[in-house]
């Protein structure tokens, strides 16, 4: 489900057929090749400096931060944080961010299950989710799976079973689903801790499907902008109806293991369905291999697992998330946010709740991960823009030092 709050989105936009600057080594699917910060010319000094101000605990906590250049991990640093201290008064406490029995996964104070798979290496995503469930769903198509995502959401389902059906919801198509702009009645600008957020409310639920797709409308699909995590569960529900197969399944065979990405874990909603919302959880050096694919166009080793249209959809702006020229603008599922003098230049992530933040820098061929379990309204949050402002600027290049912002959930 989770989103950060204030956008924190994304790679930088150019035409997909620019040159890359630097040579490819190898490609990462057993393990990232290395090398120093140096060797690909970006200035330690800097990241060190981020590095000591995450470790003194100025951003609150994170739990991972990685650097890639060049095809080249160069900076990796993982910071110990005390989940069982920070969130033990709350733990125990039935509530928004831990509405069913206080051991199972959906308490997000519990550190057997946040924000590590089992104490593990594997960690939430979150909202990142959404995005990679949009490249789950490129990559079907790319193989022919999928139909066109222009059908109609409701072609899926038994209408008869459906709630509040109306000439708006029947136009619903599944390309409204992965760019929030469904047209659903849905409330997710408040705290996820207030239990009046629509999407508190959906994690709380028997039947997450159900809850959603029986939302009435409350606007003309495509016509407005409104972070909807039920539209992104629904994915789950259309893509096995679409396919006949479950999307973890077609996931772990059709994008996952081209990467070499061999463990994850994803939770599953109460009926049953992948959680393609917010259920997956990586390695950050696996997380890195997807935003490092879409840097490459969407191909892998001479092997294509997105197509190159269905990247440049992804991150081309679908809709703009507010009226300032600033605003954010959202594609299929990717967070696309201007800066630059003339904000015409553009970030690409994904944005998870609690600081789940995977970066591309395309101009620089650059990918940045940072993994964080910020999750109570108050605390501190790492100021992503302005951190991938220094990143860049320590490359020579000062175009972006204006760049200063904030991430969403």
């Amino acid at each position: 489900m989770r989103v950060l709050r204030s956008i924190a989105a994304i790679v930088v936009a150019l035409p997909l057929n620019a040159a890359i600057s630097g040579a490819q080594t190898a490609w990462p699917t057993k393990q990232w090749p290395t090398g120093t910060p140096q060797s690909v010319g970006l200035n330690v000094a800097v990241l060190d400096s981020i590095n000591s101000e995450i470790g003194a605990g100025r951003y609150g906590y994170i739990d991972r931060m990685i650097v890639i250049r060049h095809g080249r991990l160069v900076y990796d640093r993982r910071y110990q944080q005390d989940y069982d201290r920070a969130y033990r008064d709350s733990v125990h406490v039935r509530g928004a961010l831990n509405p069913h029995d206080y051991t199972g996964p959906y308490n997000y104070y519990d550190p057997w299950w946040h924000p590590y798979y089992r104490r593990g290496d594997l960690h939430t995503l979150q909202s990142v989710t959404k995005t990679i469930t949009s490249m789950v769903i490129g990559a079907a198509v790319a193989r022919g799976d999928f139909p066109s995502i222009d059908t109609p959401v409701l072609n899926f389902f038994d209408t008869t079973t459906v709630a509040n059906i109306d000439v708006r919801k029947r136009r619903m198509t599944v390309r409204h689903l992965l760019t929030m702009t469904s047209g659903l009645d849905w409330n997710e600008s408040l705290p996820y801790t207030d239990p009046k957020n629509t999407a508190t409310a959906l994690e709380e639920s028997a039947d997450w499907t159900k809850f959603t797709i029986d939302r009435p409308m409350s606007a003309d699909p495509g016509s407005v902008f409104n972070y909807n995590s039920g539209a992104s569960a629904l994915l789950a529900y259309v893509f096995v109806r679409a396919t006949g197969h479950d999307i973890e399944e077609y996931a772990a065979q059709h994008l996952f293991a081209p990467l070499g990405i061999e463990r994850w874990y994803w939770k599953r909603s109460p009926t049953g369905l992948p959680d393609t919302e917010g259920g997956l959880y990586l390695e950050a050096r696996d997380l890195a291999k997807l935003w490092y694919l879409v840097l490459k166009n969407g191909s892998w080793d001479g092997r294509e697992v997105l197509s190159r249209e269905w990247v440049r959809a992804s991150v081309s702006p679908a809709v703009a998330t507010g009226p300032a020229p600033s605003a954010a603008r959202y594609g299929l599922s990717w967070w696309l946010y201007p800066f630059g003098r003339d904000s015409t230049q553009l970030y690409w992530a994904g944005s998870g709740f609690g600081g789940q933040l995977p970066i591309a820098l395309r101009d620089d061929d650059i990918v940045v991960v940072f993994n964080g379990w910020n999750i109570l309204p108050g605390q501190r949050r790492l100021p992503l823009r302005a951190v991938l402002g220094r990143i860049v600027n320590a490359l020579g290049d000062t175009k972006v030092s204006q760049a200063a912002g904030k991430p969403r959930r």
